[in-house]
């Protein structure tokens, strides 16, 4: 309840100040896969950036608490992520991040790392570096004990796990996970980014359930009445890396959008999806400024039910594979900076098999 009347205090007097951004990086590299990467050049382009322009870079515990707290965010706040625990972190981003004296989190794969410790060709980091760079305050956090979507249940021929089963088995994996990681790292954050950004509403409610704040990979802004199951991050390898777009979503605010029952829903199969409603949190915009976008679609045309809420139908049928919809509106109170929020669906194909990773 205090929760509730605090949010709908802080939305009512429109403090978009309680806002900050979580930036999700993979390899810094020149010579890896272009959509998992930035090259050096660019990444130091973002720190640079980041500098110039006064934000204010801070350790992801720092957001993480805020919101569990309740406690008022600085405006111009930045946590800096990277997924997989590739080797180049420790060559190509640990210099440039120290240069700038810029906090960061590293997310793992216990599994991962322990097959390659004794490989020279491997492009993990080692728990050998992961631990130097823990007791110097990077914040080493869950990423699944394998890199495995965990919306994705296997089959074979002679068994078929219920959802549940399968989240049970992947519960004493992330446990087991966070118990190697603090072995090995002294840390337990109980921090856990989604392999592939892939998730749905079972997987929020089993997340609550272990105790864990879960990282997703669709756009958005963070703010006191974030969904600690889910966090927005945003993605920031190429195409997206240019400094533009970054200017655009480090600017960004919080948009304060519900969905109940269908409309929560992320995965389902092609065809099945054909509209979305949602409940407005924030009025700080015109409704006449709200525009959705939803990739492979472009931009939707948006039915308001009332001032609290609105629906797309949507003008064709969601691509098989990940989909966002990104809906943007100027804020009134901050002139010049918008709201961002991103709904992520996960379209199977037409059988309910799933797109390849």
């Amino acid at each position: 309840m205090t929760r509730c009347i605090l949010t709908l205090f802080l939305l009512f007097f429109h403090l978009s100040s309680f806002a900050a951004v979580i930036l999700q990086y993979h390899h810094v590299s020149d010579e890896t896969p272009k959509s998992t990467s930035i090259t050096p050049a660019q990444f130091e382009k973002h720190l640079q950036f980041l500098k110039d322009n006064h934000f204010k870079v801070v350790a992801l515990s720092t957001l993480v608490e805020a919101i569990k707290t309740e406690q008022p965010l600085e405006d111009k706040l930045v946590a800096i992520t990277f997924d997989d625990a590739y080797s180049n972190i420790a060559t190509n981003a640990k210099p440039l991040l120290d240069k700038f004296n810029f906090p960061y989190t590293i997310f793992v794969n216990p599994a991962v790392i322990n097959r390659n410790e004794n490989n020279p060709a491997s492009n993990s980091l080692s728990w050998a570096q992961l631990k130097a760079l823990a007791d110097e305050g990077v914040i080493i956090a869950n990423h699944g004990y394998e890199h495995h979507s965990l919306a994705r249940i296997p089959t074979s021929e002679t068994e078929q796990l219920t959802q549940q089963q399968w989240l049970t088995q992947q519960g004493t994996l992330l446990v087991k996970a966070e118990a190697i990681i603090k072995e090995k790292t002294g840390q337990s954050w109980h921090y856990f980014a989604y392999p592939y950004g892939e998730y749905d509403v079972a997987t929020q409610k089993w997340l609550r359930e272990l105790g864990y704040v879960g990282f997703s990979q669709q756009s958005g802004a963070v703010g006191l009445a974030s969904d600690l199951s889910s966090l927005s991050r945003f993605p920031v390898s190429m195409p997206y890396d240019k400094i533009s777009s970054l200017r655009d979503k480090l600017g960004s605010l919080p948009l304060a959008l519900g969905l109940k029952g269908e409309n929560a829903n992320t995965i389902y199969k092609y065809g099945e999806p054909k509209s979305i409603t949602f409940n407005v949190e924030n009025d700080d915009f015109y409704k006449a400024g709200l525009n959705c976008y939803i990739s492979g679609l472009g931009k939707q045309d948006i039915t308001w039910h009332d001032d609290n809420s609105f629906s797309i139908t949507f003008s064709k049928d969601l691509p098989v594979g990940r989909v966002r919809g990104n809906c943007t509106a100027a804020s009134i109170s901050e002139p010049g900076r918008y709201y961002w929020y991103s709904k992520p669906w996960f379209i199977l194909n037409e059988d309910g098999s799933w797109y390849p990773l």
